[in-house]
């Protein structure tokens, strides 16, 4: 299993602006779930009152939940099943090393900076930045500000499994891929 992006092979869908759908009552592709991360993202109203920071652990809400109606593969039918979460990181507060076993996803930064970590490397991640990632797909995400941040997370199908990876200081000379 590729442990980083299948956008290695497809490059980044955020890069081709003109290929991103509007959102859709039920996305199906990995282009409307970034248009539907976009579209709660910019109806501020929505998320923004329901934000709350807690600095004994990471604070998350679901925002939306909607179940994998069968036969649903096809374009046009009922929803491929989906998760909205809105989580807020307080200074120093990370997700830890993991992926999220079967599900895609797309990460909205909403409010603050966030700094995403994968064996490739770090990248700070401002308000408005997306991160759209494929199942089996490692990284950690951590507040390395001194201000506190806010993110929405969709995941495809919903998020059943979030396996934790230990951490390494650095890859084993096996393990490196080349850039």
């Amino acid at each position: 299993m590729n442990s980083d992006s299948d956008l290695q092979i497809a490059g980044d869908i955020l890069e081709v602006q003109h290929l991103l759908q509007p959102a859709r009552e039920h996305p199906s592709t990995v282009a409307e779930f970034v248009g539907l991360a976009r579209s709660i993202a910019a109806d501020r109203a929505q998320w923004a009152p329901l934000v709350q920071y807690d600095t004994a652990s990471r604070w998350y809400h679901r925002l939306r939940n909607v179940p994998q109606a069968l036969g649903s593969a096809r374009a046009g039918e009922t929803p491929l099943g989906y998760e909205v979460w809105l989580l807020s990181w307080v200074p120093g507060q990370g997700s830890g090393l993991h992926d999220h076993g079967l599900s895609s996803g797309v990460l909205t930064v909403l409010d603050g900076q966030l700094t995403e970590h994968t064996r490739r490397g770090a990248r700070a991640l401002e308000a408005g930045a997306q991160r759209v990632f494929a199942p089996g797909y490692v990284h950690e995400v951590v507040n390395d500000s001194l201000e506190p941040a806010v993110s929405l997370h969709v995941y495809f199908p919903g998020l059943t499994d979030m396996p934790m990876h230990a951490a390494q200081c650095a890859p084993a000379a096996a393990d490196v891929v080349p850039a």
